[in-house]
């Protein structure tokens, strides 16, 4: 029987099964249509209509081992494990060598965390299945609970050996490479597959992503071709496509990819972003504000996109427009330290000192220990008169940046300003060491402090023959 034989066959037992639930008439079915019908069930999540199939399909076929394992399986679902297990021996003592037993003791096992003793049950039933692809996947999974990757992978391959085209094994093989950090192995693996499958449009997708990862994005690019090529409306394909073509700066090519996707899809916030990135780069201002504002439109909650706005304002020095998408982003994600240092920034650039000191507090505070970001922050506090909490943040700053002579020259020029000399010409002393030539910061930062003739004295003295 060929397959769309078998599936109009079950979508006719379908039919009968669900008229006779409407008619309240009983009708007979064999046991190997209920097992489909349950299953069936089971797969698109009606679990009540599965429980009224197994129950008429037990008292038309009360003896049917089939039927029952479908029980047990529904049971084990349910974590019912211990009726479920019962019920298991009773059938092992009738069939000692039917696979499904095994499977269904290692399932079981597998939900008590005993996956080493689901592994060997799992041994055993290939000593009696016919279906060796379904059990090695069993095996892999088994392996992946128990974070064995390098086991995982291999069962993995030995289903794909077994079932060419059994994607989930093959994602799953991929990604016990990607999780091992093993690119360069599974682009070997991957290459070894394709010879052997070469219309294999997954392959080909996967073999380009191990390609992207590598940075080598002319292989990866040749990939998702030939994904595409296979595949025509392989979205995900076009769409890694795109990220390799502007990665290689093609980017009246990757606009063409990215509107594929659209094509095939509805428009995603991703593609639309990406899209007015690349109108940007190739100096098309109008059209990269289009589609920033597509991105919004598309998806308002994409804090991305807003960011895309502010930094193309931020790019025109339109401070004004650019604090009012930044704050439309920190809305949405109000932990973002990248986010607080453009608030910071766009602040500071309008003259807002008081708003931009909380910026540069807020990146810090989430995360942010770049060393120009402690320094804006210190001289945004200076400007304001803070001159001790400028001092308090520059020391908590130095505790990331031990010999920085922009924080000592800072911390020496402060001090001074507070009065406190043994402070102020110990820290300058360690500036000097570090960087004499950027004694200037003092006379830039500090110019009331760079005025007194005894520092510059001091300066001189410092100066090496």
């Amino acid at each position: 029987m060929n397959l769309s034989q078998e599936e109009e066959e079950n979508n006719l037992s379908l039919s009968k099964f669900e008229s006779m639930l409407k008619t309240n008439k009983v009708l007979f079915f064999d046991s190997e249509e209920f097992e489909n019908i349950i299953l069936h069930y089971l797969d698109i999540g009606k679990n009540n209509l599965a429980k009224k199939a197994l129950k008429l399909a037990l008292e038309q076929h009360p003896k049917s081992t089939g039927l029952k394992l479908v029980q047990i399986e529904m049971l084990v679902y349910e974590d019912k494990l211990e009726i479920a297990e019962r019920m298991l021996n009773e059938l092992y003592a009738i069939e000692p060598t039917n696979e499904e037993i095994y499977i269904q003791k290692a399932n079981i096992y597998s939900k008590r965390d005993d996956h080493e003793k689901a592994v060997k049950l799992l041994q055993t039933a290939l000593e009696y299945t016919d279906d060796y692809a379904d059990v090695y996947s069993l095996i892999g999974m088994e392996y992946l609970f128990m974070d064995n990757l390098e086991l995982a992978k291999e069962n993995f391959i030995k289903c794909l050996e077994e079932e060419y085209d059994d994607y989930s094994a093959l994602y799953n093989v991929v990604y016990c490479y990607d999780f091992l950090d093993q690119n360069q192995e599974a682009i070997v693996f991957l290459n070894d597959f394709i010879d052997k499958n070469p219309f294999s449009e997954v392959a080909w997708h996967q073999l380009g992503r191990q390609y992207y990862t590598l940075k080598d994005y002319e292989n990866a690019l040749r990939a998702f071709d030939y994904a595409t090529v296979i595949d025509d409306e392989f979205l995900g394909a076009y769409l890694e496509k795109a990220k390799s073509l502007e990665r290689l700066k093609r980017y009246e090519e990757a606009i063409e990819s990215y509107n594929m996707t659209i094509e095939l899809d509805d428009p995603t916030s991703f593609a639309l972003l990406r899209i007015g990135k690349c109108y940007e780069r190739l100096g098309n201002k109008p059209l990269a504000l289009k589609y920033y504002h597509k991105t919004v439109h598309e998806d308002p909650l994409l804090d991305k996109g807003w960011v895309a706005i502010t930094d193309f304002y931020i790019r025109q020095k339109n401070y004004q427009k650019a604090i009012y998408y930044i704050n439309k982003a920190l809305g949405i994600e109000n932990e973002n330290k990248l986010y607080w240092k453009r608030y910071a920034t766009i602040n500071q650039a309008l003259n807002f000192f008081e708003e931009a000191e909380v910026g540069f507090r807020k990146a810090v505070e989430f995360g942010d220990t770049e060393l120009d970001t402690w320094l804006y922050w210190t001289d945004v506090l200076q400007f304001l008169g803070e001159f001790e909490g400028a001092i308090q943040t520059l020391l908590q700053a130095s505790e990331f940046y031990t010999d920085s002579h922009e924080i000592e020259y800072r911390l020496a020029g402060l001090n001074f300003m507070v009065t406190e000399e043994t402070k102020g010409r110990f820290h300058l002393t360690n500036a000097l060491r570090l960087s004499f030539e950027n004694h200037t910061l003092i006379e830039s930062l500090f110019p009331v402090i760079w005025e007194d003739k005894k520092i510059q004295d001091y300066i001189e003295k410092q100066r090496k023959p």
